[in-house]
């Protein structure tokens, strides 16, 4: 059974009064709880998540109103806490094909994916602890937040204050006389279900060819040239898709290199914070498309040079932003053409991936491994105190970029691409993108520049 929600968006231009996202239910009427979720978590969350999660709960609403029951009766979003709890276990269990074990301490609840649950269940009890916490804030859900275990929070507390001496409080560790918390004495979560098996691993990809099959299958679904370009940009550039598709004017001319994009990064807001880089082939279609497939739909009739920083790169057939929606779109049909199951994301992988392998064949010395490494890490804009990198790190040793290695990954990316297609077909010759940097955009992270110095001398 389809969903029962949907939502619709603000028209583009348009001045949203107080939601810029309305829900709608199966009789278009608003429904408010998942309404006012969206416009309080865009405050906490970044947009793309909060319509993540959104989308994931309607899965769960649609589910609570057709399928639970509770002592013969439907169970409502808004019912007592013990009643929600039992209706998230009956999905966990008989719709999402999860195995639900009662705690030592049988204060919550264990959760254990089995190989027919969705990917999503992790996903989902974020955002009904979220979504929960939210009504109870603007004092629409009147009780206690039943994805939380109030009596772990309670222990915590206990086993954090009690100390050596009888009475008193525990001594900060700075402190010296008293033995610190074990790791394992510290809660990792508070959830009411945990999920035990369900950790995040990124999806490794490593077939050198996978971009060049994606790019085969686009010309034969006489894909646009808009598309062919962001499809480049995302193997080229290990970005996500709206760093990609969200690009504008402004992006191209705030960077020095004519092969470099200022993008924002997941949870920036919008803030440039990071870079993209892209080879001279991506930016001769790139050249084409500006002054051709774009110029037609364009409402401003500008020149490219005096088009204002704001405005978007890629355009829809109408003339209006192109979204991440329309591209996904276009891109299942690509993906579904050439008889492979990879959703857009996967390329982010897939760069990683490629970019570790190459660190590892072109410098023997681990010390300057490191270092290409702590590079890459550097370019992704992740976390040092991430481990995922060594995911990505792990995997290719078993088998057997980063920033100063970025040209010869896009050099190699090239000779590849001629060699799986064998014969290309030659492209008219175009000039380089007319849109000249201007060097008046936000600063770049000191580390960046540093990054940026190493790329020219190694080029020199």
């Amino acid at each position: 059974m389809g969903s029962l929600y949907h939502h619709v968006k603000c028209p583009e231009g348009a001045k949203a009064k107080k939601f810029k996202l309305i829900v709608l239910d199966k009789h278009l009427k608003p429904f408010l709880p998942l309404t006012v979720f969206y416009k309080e978590a865009m405050g906490r969350i970044a947009e793309s998540s909060a319509e993540s999660y959104l989308k994931t709960l309607y899965t769960f609403f649609t589910w609570l109103h057709t399928d639970s029951n509770y002592q013969g009766r439907t169970v409502k979003w808004d019912d007592e806490p013990h009643i929600v709890r039992v209706a998230i276990e009956d999905f966990l269990m008989h719709e999402a094909h999860c195995k639900v074990i009662t705690s030592d301490s049988k204060t919550y609840y264990n959760v254990k994916l089995t190989q027919k649950s969705p990917h999503t269940v992790s996903r989902m009890l974020s955002a009904l602890k979220s979504f929960y916490k939210i009504m109870i804030h603007v004092r629409m859900y009147l009780y206690p937040n039943p994805l939380i275990d109030a009596h772990a929070i309670l222990e915590e507390h206990q086993d954090q204050r009690e100390g050596v001496r009888k009475g008193k409080p525990r001594m900060p560790k700075e402190a010296g006389t008293e033995e610190p918390l074990p790791k394992s004495a510290r809660r990792l979560t508070d959830s009411f279900f945990k999920v035990i098996n369900g950790e995040w691993k990124p999806h490794i990809i490593d077939d050198p060819h996978l971009p060049f099959m994606i790019y085969r299958a686009g010309d034969n679904s006489k894909w646009k040239l808009r598309d062919e370009i962001i499809t480049r940009m995302l193997f080229q550039t290990g970005a996500r898709a709206r760093e990609v598709i969200e690009l504008t004017f402004g992006d191209y001319r705030a960077r020095n290199d004519k092969g470099e994009f200022a993008t924002f990064n997941k949870g920036s807001h919008g803030k440039r914070t990071k870079f993209l880089k892209v080879d001279n082939d991506t930016l001769k279609l790139l050249d084409r498309y500006i002054h051709g497939e774009r110029k037609k739909v364009d409402k401003s009739g500008l020149e490219m040079n005096d088009t204002p920083d704001k405005t978007p790169i890629f355009l829809n057939q109408h003339g209006n932003p192109y979204t991440y929606d329309a591209f996904l779109k276009n891109w299942s049909t690509i993906t579904d053409k050439a008889e492979i199951k990879i959703n857009i994301h996967k390329t982010r992988h897939w760069f990683v991936t490629r970019s570790i392998r190459m660190i590892r064949q072109d410098y023997k010395d681990k010390t300057e491994q490191d270092k290409a490494i702590e590079k890459l890490r550097i370019y992704m804009n992740w976390s040092p105190k991430a481990d995922t990198m060594k995911v990505y790190e792990h995997y290719v040793d078993g088998k057997d970029y980063v920033a100063e290695q970025h040209d010869r990954l896009l050099e190699r990316m090239n000779k590849e691409e001629k060699e799986y297609f064998e014969e290309k077909k030659p492209r008219k010759r175009a000039h380089q993108p007319s849109v000249e940097p201007r060097n008046k955009v936000s600063q770049m992270p000191e580390k960046q520049h540093e990054l940026m110095s190493f790329i020219e001398e190694l080029n020199s």
